[in-house]
């Protein structure tokens, strides 16, 4: 299953640089992922500070 970022986001970014296929942009309040282009790698959930992105 996809990614997911919960709402501890604190909108830094890291997530989005470090995955592979461009998967996640910026939202209003939080980053968001593409359920559709996620390839579950998990890269985004080891960068980040907070541990927002979260398998589903």
């Amino acid at each position: 299953m996809a990614y997911k970022i919960n709402d501890e986001c604190i909108n830094c970014g890291a997530c989005a640089a470090e995955c592979p296929v461009s998967a996640i942009t910026a939202g209003d309040d939080k980053h968001v992922i593409d359920a559709d282009t996620c390839i579950e790698c998990g890269a985004c959930a080891g960068v980040c500070p907070v541990g927002a992105p979260q398998a589903e």
